[in-house]
């Protein structure tokens, strides 16, 4: 048994349509653990300080590392000034009455662990915090928010992008070349607003969109019509499905960079397997749904006369790997580590789901998580 342990708190911060362990749905389906069962229960059981935070399902990287930040600190969120009136929404969301846990600083730094999306919301976090946003800077010094002034790259210890789309993913060209886009947004968006607007916000399900005025909260009581607030929505250039086209992931990697004292690491997963006529095709999984994504991606990037290395589902392994123009090199265990460059980790064998325990072994997710842990506890000892 790996009994190792960090000093520092570990924050789970989930992908797309996922959820924290403050909703209600956390409890009856784990995000951070599936069918296995919860990965921060577990971890907590065994002495680590874990939290699985909440932020906008369907929102852009920016918004949710504004909301990551303000829990973390217990703070109103900020999206910033100049940020909301580029994209036409409110600056300020909903207040955290108390941090998500005491002393964040740099004798108590913190280790972020993103899936999928949550991949970029944790890089872009990190890099907000030691770099700042000059737009937002110039625009009100005075009245801006610390997260945006920079400064403050001592509060991460490391970042770890589990099946991350850090280079966009073949998924979206799949669902570009049948014409699903506009089909698939309509129905995200339908879905985020009509459940906004019940009883299951806030208690079973949080959207997190009371920037665009589509729920309620205590302070923030202004809650727009459905056919405006799905017309700014459905028009919005800000949103998750933006940041995951092209395009959008260019514009984050961009300027997005790695902060020279954080140490990265990456986890890419592969579904496929050669069948005995030397055909990938997949395998490695339990999830019909991944078994449908990967056939309908395989086909894509054959249509496309793309060379497919592996996918997980959802995700190539490629852009699992590392961003774009980044520093990285392979993990090579008892090999000393270095910060500021991507700690390629080797590839797992499973879908998207398999890391986060989504019809998965229990024992293997659980020494998936323990081996992370052990590396962390490494990681802290260069620190």
């Amino acid at each position: 048994m790996n009994d190792a342990k960090t000093r520092y708190p570990l924050i789970f911060v989930h992908g797309m349509y996922g959820w924290g362990d403050t909703e209600g749905i956390n409890k009856k389906a784990p995000y951070w653990g599936g069918t296995t069962g919860s990965i921060v229960e577990y971890l907590t059981g065994k002495g680590i300080e874990c939290y699985a935070t909440s932020e906008g399902p369907i929102s852009s990287a920016w918004d949710q590392a504004c909301e990551l930040y303000a829990q973390l600190k217990g703070t109103r969120v900020d999206y910033g000034e100049h940020h909301s009136r580029v994209y036409g929404h409110k600056r300020f969301g909903r207040t955290y009455k108390k941090p998500l846990f005491e002393n964040w600083s740099a004798e108590k730094k913190v280790h972020l662990i993103g899936h999928s999306f949550g991949g970029h919301v944790i890089r872009l976090l990190t890099y907000l915090l030691e770099n700042g946003a000059p737009d937002e800077i110039a625009l009100n010094r005075e009245d801006t928010s610390p997260l945006f002034l920079g400064g403050q790259k001592d509060l991460v210890c490391s970042v770890s992008a589990i099946c991350s789309p850090l280079n966009g993913t073949d998924a979206y060209q799949s669902v570009k070349r049948y014409h699903l886009l506009p089909v698939l947004k309509l129905v995200t968006l339908n879905s985020a607003v009509l459940l906004a607007r019940t009883k299951l916000q806030g208690g079973m399900i949080d959207v997190h969109l009371e920037q665009m005025g589509v729920n309620k909260t205590e302070e923030i009581k202004d809650t727009k019509k459905f056919i405006p607030v799905m017309k700014d929505l459905f028009l919005c250039k800000e949103s998750i499905d933006f940041d995951m086209t092209d395009k959008g992931t260019e514009q984050l990697n961009g300027f997005v960079k790695n902060v020279s004292s954080v140490y990265y690491f990456s986890y890419p997963y592969n579904l496929l397997e050669k069948n005995e006529k030397g055909k990938l095709v997949p395998k490695n999984t339990k999830n019909p749904l991944m078994k449908s994504t990967a056939n309908l991606m395989l086909r894509t990037d054959k249509a496309l006369n793309k060379t497919t290395v592996g996918t997980d589902g959802l995700i190539d392994v490629a852009s699992a790997m590392h961003p774009a123009n980044e520093p990285y090199k392979p993990y090579v265990p008892d090999v000393s580590l270095d910060s500021g460059v991507w700690n390629v980790m080797p590839t797992g064998k499973g879908d998207h789901g398999t890391p986060i325990g989504l019809f998965a072994d229990k024992e293997e997710t659980h020494k998936f998580y323990d081996d992370m842990v052990a590396l962390l506890s490494r990681v802290e000892s260069n620190v």
